[in-house]
């Protein structure tokens, strides 16, 4: 079982910046798996965010592309979102997830079996 931590998140204001962290806590090896971001405002679905494959091909939900970078760091065991030019829209909580299988697409948050436990990122206008 892979036990993911988030880190990062925090209040920030419009225009702003913040950097997630994913790690784990269980030993387990990231870069043989595929992650991605995913987050879920108040009342709405979970929704994708960002994914990086085990090779690091990113791949981005449009609403984010241009603004937010997802990034591995194998020698450190972490995965990092880096998001910029934050709107309040973002706010959100975010997770991390991982999967050691074949992905469909990995835009679905049912094709990830490990998930952590949430950061919440909010930002005000």
């Amino acid at each position: 079982q892979v036990q993911l931590v988030e880190s990062g998140g925090g209040l920030v204001q419009a225009g702003g910046s913040l950097r997630l962290s994913c790690s784990t806590t269980s030993g387990r090896t990231l870069s043989r798996y595929a992650m991605g971001w995913f987050r879920q405002a108040p009342g709405k679905d979970r929704e994708f965010v960002a994914g990086i494959s085990r090779t690091s091909t990113t791949y981005y939900a449009d609403s984010v592309k241009g603004r937010f970078a997802v990034s591995r760091d194998n020698a450190k065991n972490m995965v990092y979102l880096q998001m910029n030019s934050l709107k309040p829209d973002d706010t959100a909580v975010y997770y991390c997830a991982a999967e050691l299988g074949f992905l469909r697409s990995g835009l679905d948050p049912s094709e990830y079996h490990h998930w952590g436990q949430g950061t919440q990122a909010t930002v005000s206008s």
